[in-house]
């Protein structure tokens, strides 16, 4: 679902100090049923499984867009090295306070065209550059208003002057049409499928370590605290309760 752009410029996100000159152009939630706040590793974990746009299960309509796409940046060299990180712009890593810094910053993430840039424990950044844009993809665990939490998207960007701003425009319509809404079905149901660990069966009562305590004990008579017969002495199994002649209580003081 889309929301307005402040569901992410009005939480404190580590990515406002580290990406201050960049835009928010789109601001997405995805349901995730009965999650809670540490779910949220589990929810790259199944995103990750997905396999991106190398998954042969992508969405046709997808691939194709993606397609033209490479092509045209093939043949107007929109996507050459010089174009992107560490070319024409500097990767955000080189900005990361040294609380954010990991050893996998910058990796590429798999099945796509970004690089890692930090991952904490509600917030998950990846950057892409070249020749039309520097933009991050900025994923966040929120609660929603139903008590459980969920997934936000937001995309962050820095159009390359007036070529990557038009750029940006023209590939708007195919954004809101077609890659969201089937981003959001194979987002939503990676979360449905995702592998659950088992739940931990509780421990087995070892009755053999538990001394003088017999299994099926009967309370003793008069008591009701489940001391066993063996353990009252001068107590007859089946005596009668006293009719309360001698003590005038009728509490059940035993015979004799």
């Amino acid at each position: 679902m889309r929301l307005p752009l402040e569901a992410h410029t009005d939480r404190p996100w580590r990515i406002h100090e580290i990406a201050p000159d960049f835009l928010v152009e789109d601001v997405w939630s995805y349901r995730t049923p009965g999650a809670g706040p540490d779910d949220f590793p589990q929810m790259i974990a199944a995103l990750d499984a997905l396999g991106g746009l190398d998954n042969p299960k992508q969405h046709p309509a997808v691939r194709f867009l993606f397609a033209v796409r490479w092509k045209l940046g093939a043949l107007l060299g929109w996507d050459k090295p010089k174009t992107g990180l560490a070319g024409r712009v500097r990767s955000l890593v080189e900005r990361l306070p040294d609380d954010l810094r990991q050893d996998d910053a910058g990796a590429p993430v798999t099945g796509t065209p970004f690089t890692r840039v930090y991952e904490i424990g509600n917030e998950y950044a990846m950057e892409l550059a070249n020749k039309t844009v520097h933009t991050v993809c900025h994923l966040s665990w929120v609660q929603g208003d139903d008590g459980d939490y969920e997934l936000h998207m937001a995309a962050l960007v820095k159009p390359n002057d007036t070529f990557g701003r038009l750029y940006m425009g023209f590939i708007k319509p195919f954004r809101y049409l077609i890659v969201y809404p089937i981003m959001t079905r194979q987002w939503e149901r990676a979360w449905r499928d995702r592998p659950t660990p088992s739940p931990t069966p509780p421990p087995n009562t070892n009755l053999d370590a538990m001394p003088d305590k017999a299994p099926n004990a009967t309370p003793a008579p008069g008591t009701g605290t489940g001391t066993t017969l063996d353990a009252a002495p001068d107590t007859a199994p089946s005596a009668t309760p006293d009719t309360g002649a001698d003590t005038g209580t009728g509490t059940g003081a035993r015979v004799g």
